[in-house]
């Protein structure tokens, strides 16, 4: 998963939490495989070999549930959820001397970025446009943590918590039935928090410009790339949404993030509980300690 993952049981023995451990594991090592963008052997890849030569693929059914998603998210994000927008690292580095690109070349990019231009029609995907790409980056990581809670419960196990790179799912409360404390990263403090949230069941995923960026003349540049204009977001810092699910708290930070100003608003008209940063430092959303 490209980052630091742990997993936390309860369970009567050692040996039980073991075998239900490795069961998880083996689950996310087999979405890795199939949907890693780094792996030439990957599904992922197949995919993307049909995108860029502009012809048709036959998925299967966890790959169509995941386009289906993906679908609803971009619909319901009015376009700025999009998992085609993954080809704009082409032009975008944000490694420590890294500078910005030529509008241009984002301009150009542009032409092959819009899940509209793609055809999905159950169980084929269709790329009339070459040269595209799809990325599930915003995605798989959560769905994964979404099953290994599930697969918890299924083998009895009732009390812990998933966490994959910051992407978090309770499987459920301490056995006692206190929450779990989970901090907060501030987006602007490395290695701060800024601040806990109590969490019996459900999932909590950020999203921000702190993870990769780039600072030039005093601006910030982050990841988090607009798929309309090919440029970062500048209004937030950092949101964190909780969820019933991960996929949902990890796509609505993500698209709060690219709604800019209108992202916190957007939240609570959800009723997701949430907590932004902004880039001027303000802070608030129904998460925030004391609200």
């Amino acid at each position: 998963m490209g980052s630091p993952c742990d997993i936390q049981l309860y369970a009567a023995t050692e040996g039980e939490g073991q075998r239900v451990a490795a069961v998880v594991i083996a689950d996310v090592q087999r979405l890795e495989a199939l949907y890693s963008r780094y792996r030439p052997d990957s599904f992922l890849s197949e995919i993307n070999r049909a995108a860029a030569a502009g012809d048709s693929i036959e998925v299967d059914a966890e790959t169509a549930g995941l386009l289906n998603y993906a679908a609803t998210a971009y619909r319901e994000s009015d376009g700025l959820f999009d998992i085609t927008s993954g080809l704009l690292r082409q032009v975008w580095r944000f490694g420590a001397d890294a500078g910005l690109p030529d509008p241009a070349a984002v301009n150009a990019l542009l032409d092959r970025v819009g899940w509209h231009k793609l055809r999905w029609e159950p169980p084929l995907l269709a790329f009339p446009c070459p040269g595209m790409e799809i990325d599930f980056g915003g995605v798989v990581k959560e769905y994964a943590v979404d099953r290994a809670a599930a697969l918890c419960r299924e083998h009895g196990l009732g009390h812990g918590v998933i966490n994959l790179g910051g992407d978090i799912r309770i499987i459920g409360p301490h056995p006692d039935g206190s929450p779990w404390r989970i901090g907060l990263r501030h987006p602007r403090d490395p290695g701060g928090v800024l601040d806990t949230v109590l969490l019996h069941r459900g999932g909590l995923a950020s999203s921000g410009d702190y993870e990769r960026c780039i600072v030039l003349d005093g601006v910030r540049y982050g990841h988090v790339l607009n798929p309309k204009t090919g440029w970062p977001v500048r209004h937030l810092a950092a949101v964190n949404v909780v969820a019933d699910f991960c996929v949902v708290a990890g796509s609505a930070s993500t698209i709060a993030m690219l709604k800019e100003a209108e992202g916190p608003r957007w939240l609570h008209q959800l009723g997701l509980p949430h907590l932004w940063v902004d880039v001027d430092g303000r802070v608030g959303g129904s998460l925030l300690h004391g609200s």
